[in-house]
C-alpha cells in the first residue's frame, strides 16, 4: 500500500462523510418536490415525466448512498460512531426508495382521480424533507451547538403528526366515498406509501436526536 493510501485511512474524515450525507439529503429533498409537483399536476404528460425524474433521483440516491459505505470501509476515523452513519443513510436511502414506489403505483395503477388527501401527504412530506436536508446540513456544528439541529428535528415531527392526520382523514374519506372498490384499493395503497415516508423522514429525526444525546 502506498504511504498515500495509509494516511488516508487516518485523514480527518469530516470533509468526507458530511458532504456525502449531505448530498444524500438534497437528493431526499429534491425527490419529494417531485413527488409534490407530481401530484400536484392534472396533466398525464406531466405526471409521467416526474414519475422519470423521480426514477433519476432514486438511481442517484443508490450511486451516493454506495460511495458512502465504501467510504466507510475505507476509512479508519469517522466523524460520528459508525453506526449512525449507516442509520442515517440507510434511512435516507429507504425514503428515496418509498417515493420511488410511490410514483412507480401512481403510473401502474393508473388511478382515475387522486384525492386532496394525496396532494395534502406530499406537501408534508416535501416540507419534512426539507426541514430534514437543513438538520443533516447542521452536522458539523452538532458538538458545538445542537440547537438548530432540534428546530429541524421538532418540525419534522410536527410534519409527520400531520401527515398522520391526513392520513387518517384521507382513508377514512375514501371508504364514505362511492368510488368503485378497485379504485378504493389503488388509493389506499398510494396513501399508505405516502404515510411511510413520513414515518422515515421521522425516522431520521430520531437518530438525530440520539445522537445529540450521545454526543452532547
Amino acid at each position: 500500500m502506498k504511504i498515500n493510501s495509509i494516511l488516508s485511512v487516518f485523514a480527518p474524515s469530516d470533509v468526507k462523510f458530511l458532504p456525502l450525507l449531505a448530498q444524500i439529503a438534497e437528493i431526499v429533498e429534491r425527490t419529494a418536490d417531485l413527488l409534490q409537483k407530481m401530484f400536484s399536476s392534472i396533466d398525464r404528460e406531466q405526471i409521467v415525466e416526474f414519475s422519470k425524474l423521480i426514477k433519476i433521483e432514486e438511481s442517484n440516491g443508490d450511486k451516493e448512498t454506495n460511495k458512502l459505505f465504501k467510504l466507510l470501509n475505507e476509512t479508519f476515523i469517522t466523524p460520528f460512531d459508525r453506526e449512525d452513519i449507516t442509520a442515517l443513510t440507510d434511512t435516507m436511502d429507504d425514503i428515496i426508495d418509498i417515493i420511488n414506489r410511490v410514483s412507480q403505483k401512481v403510473m401502474l395503477y393508473a388511478p382515475e382521480t387522486l384525492p386532496p388527501a394525496t396532494l395534502e401527504m406530499a406537501v408534508a412530506i416535501k416540507n419534512g424533507a426539507t426541514e430534514l436536508r437543513a438538520a443533516i446540513n447542521e452536522l458539523p456544528n452538532m458538538r458545538k451547538s445542537n440547537t438548530k439541529i432540534k428546530i429541524h428535528t421538532n418540525e419534522i415531527k410536527r410534519f409527520e403528526e400531520e401527515a398522520d392526520r391526513i392520513y387518517e382523514r384521507g382513508t377514512s374519506g375514501l371508504f364514505r366515498s362511492e368510488i368503485r372498490t378497485v379504485e378504493l384499493i389503488k388509493l389506499k395503497e398510494i396513501i399508505q406509501e405516502m404515510e411511510k415516508a413520513a414515518n422515515k423522514i421521522n425516522g431520521v429525526a430520531k437518530i438525530l436526536k440520539t445522537m445529540i444525546v450521545k454526543y452532547a
